[in-house]
């Protein structure tokens, strides 16, 4: 049982460690926030192994790390905790929640992707919403709700898609390694 943990944990630690190495390899930086990059995806492995409740401490983990030593953008403790805490833990708690099946690797992204989405377009209208600019995209804004869906939108799609491309590319070759630890 102890060999289990320590493996698990050196694991995560890897895992949340390339994860951090990816977030710094941008394909587009947002200039408030925001990047299109395949860091997701160990945080996503590491929660398919391990199920949601250590999927969810990864996603802690790695959140703290963006924060603290990743090129971060927050204006305050509130963009702080949903920004970055509670939008990767979210990733992790997904992908862990749809970590079954026979191949459990697209629903568990896309699961995880949508809930850290969710973070980053609630805390975008709620509080990024009374930076929200006149016009944005060509459109006028009026809704701060309109205008973080617009923002967050297009960088955690294209995030996700590449995300999914990379598991798809590795469900061969790493099939074993997408399915749960214990099995």
């Amino acid at each position: 049982m102890e060999h289990k943990k320590v493996k698990m944990l050196c694991e995560g630690a890897m895992l949340i460690a390339l994860a951090q190495i990816l977030s710094y390899l941008r394909l587009y930086h947002f200039p408030q926030g925001g990047s299109v990059d395949a860091a997701m995806l160990p945080v996503i492995l590491f929660s398919l192994r391990y199920g949601p409740l250590w999927g969810s401490l990864g996603g802690l983990c790695f959140g703290l790390l963006q924060y603290t030593i990743g090129l971060s953008t927050a204006i305050d403790w509130t963009t702080l905790i949903a920004d970055y805490l509670v939008a990767y833990t979210l990733l992790g708690f997904g992908a862990g929640f749809a970590s079954r099946g026979k191949h459990p690797a697209v629903p568990a992204a896309l699961l995880g992707a949508s809930l850290r989405f969710l973070a980053h377009f609630v805390v975008g209208a709620v509080v990024w919403g009374k930076y929200m600019p006149d016009e944005f995209l060509g459109l006028t804004m009026t809704s701060p709700w309109l205008y973080s869906l617009l923002y967050n939108l297009p960088y955690m799609l294209l995030s996700t898609l590449l995300v999914l491309l990379l598991i798809l590319a590795l469900q061969k070759p790493m099939g074993k390694y997408f399915r749960r630890a214990e099995e």
